[in-house]
């Protein structure tokens, strides 16, 4: 079985706009997926509101697509009612930690286990391109005309500070890393976390002067600092540029875990 088997032909073509990266993800989540050799029947998918929560109505499986900030929340209830089910979360930036912040670190310090897949644009793509909690400073939005001035998110570290088990950062370029990485996430158990920096022309590119797609692909590739490049740079007190994120895997343990398998 391929991972397109997993895919509900009769919803196709998608509604994401020509360059997004979210089908880039939900390929790399399903492939990965599909490497686990799982049963429709035993997975379920669970999304709130945006661009990328849109993800599970694509997929040939059972799923829930729930309120704003919610998904956490209700993919915790699906959990933690049937253990044995496998419970995947697509979520975005201003879903996932704005509205539900608090979802999410308490999910993390439960260390339910849930994998969450979150496709960060920076922005809110779909009601209008105001700035989420991880627009980057200086960029701009429809709620921040002038640059964002506020300092966002490192969705990363506020996964690993609140207790998740398992947390790893890629983007859209980083297609065979991306998928290797929730396929770690997916045997990990208790909750694991994959945040997939992704380009967004319609409401993020085109305010920021990225005038062709390839353009914020090459800016995600060549932004990205491998961690363990950034560890040999800190160590030898080499100065990290301010406009790098890191990337690869940065948390893995073995904290208590609710809602095991049996």
């Amino acid at each position: 079985m391929s991972f397109e088997d997993w895919y509900r032909q009769d919803r196709l073509p998608h509604i994401y706009c020509a360059g997004c990266g979210n089908g880039t993800i939900i390929n790399c989540t399903l492939a990965a997926i599909d490497q686990m050799g799982w049963k429709k029947e035993e997975t379920v998918f669970v999304s709130g509101i945006g661009c990328s929560s849109r993800a599970p109505g694509y997929i040939l499986a059972d799923s829930l697509h729930t309120t704003h900030g919610r998904a956490l929340a209700f993919a915790t209830g699906v959990k933690m009612a049937n253990p044995g089910l496998n419970v995947v979360v697509f979520t975005g930036d201003g879903d996932l930690a704005a509205i539900g912040g608090n979802h999410f670190i308490h999910a993390c310090r439960r260390n339910i286990d849930l994998t969450v897949v979150c496709m960060n644009n920076q922005i809110y793509g779909m009601t209008g391109g105001q700035g989420s909690p991880t627009t980057p400073i200086g960029c701009l939005s429809s709620t921040t005309p002038f640059g964002c001035a506020e300092t966002p998110f490192d969705l990363c570290e506020l996964a690993t500070a609140a207790g998740a088990n398992y947390v790893s950062r890629w983007t859209s370029y980083h297609v065979k890393e991306l998928e290797k990485a929730v396929r770690a996430g997916l045997e990990t158990p208790g909750f694991s976390f994959i945040e997939a920096l992704v380009q967004c022309p319609t409401a993020f590119g085109r305010r920021n002067k990225f005038r062709q797609v390839a353009d914020h692909i090459e800016y995600l590739r060549s932004h990205s600092l491998l961690k363990a490049k950034r560890d040999r740079m800190l160590e030898s007190g080499e100065k990290i540029p301010g406009d790098m994120f890191v990337v690869g895997e940065l948390t893995r343990r073995h904290r208590p875990a609710m809602g095991v398998k049996p």
